[in-house]
């Protein structure tokens, strides 16, 4: 393994685990390449932000759009609150001081997304809102989640794989290196 390069982080983690087989391709997914980590196909951060910001946008448009019965205006103020902190807090994980500080970040996100999909599953199931017009928001809310918690997977992985390494490093304490 010494002096190898690996395109990715699952490469560096097979090869760390005595797994590397140059001539499995790694599994398809999202790379987002200011992580350093792989969740499905290519997003750059800008887009990335973009993405959550449209969700956020959409979600807002639908809170409007409901009805003004008690329950719908207090589910829509959850669902609002949610998903807006998605877009925020993953622009707080892009400024992550450490890596711990970026897997605890988008923790948080991938919290958020998923109690988004709650409320939009409780509007749906209460029938106030129908499913055709949420099946599109719920789709990508529902990626959102799996790209998030992949990342959050790989992110760990990635630290134990140095943990590990940084473990096995044999030192001479005598050494005048």
């Amino acid at each position: 393994m010494t002096g190898a390069v690996f395109k990715t982080v699952c490469e560096a983690v097979r090869a760390v685990l005595g797994r590397f087989d140059s001539d499995t391709p790694p599994p398809n997914r999202f790379w987002i390449s200011d992580f350093g980590f792989w969740i499905g196909i290519t997003v750059n951060e800008n887009e990335f932000k973009n993405r959550t910001k449209q969700i956020a946008l959409r979600v807002i448009r639908l809170v409007e759009s409901l009805p003004k019965t008690n329950s719908a205006q207090i589910i829509g103020k959850q669902l609002l609150r949610a998903a807006i902190s998605v877009g925020a807090n993953y622009r707080a994980a892009c400024r992550g001081k450490s890596e711990s500080d970026v897997i605890h970040k988008l923790s948080i996100v991938e919290e958020e997304a998923d109690e988004s999909l709650y409320w939009l599953e409780l509007l749906v199931e209460s029938n106030i809102v129908s499913e055709n017009k949420l099946s599109s928001l719920i789709n990508d809310t529902n990626e959102i989640v799996a790209m998030f918690s992949a990342s959050i997977k790989t992110l760990r992985i990635k630290r134990l794989a140095n943990q590990m390494t940084d473990q096995s490093k044999i030192q001479n304490l005598n050494s005048k290196i």
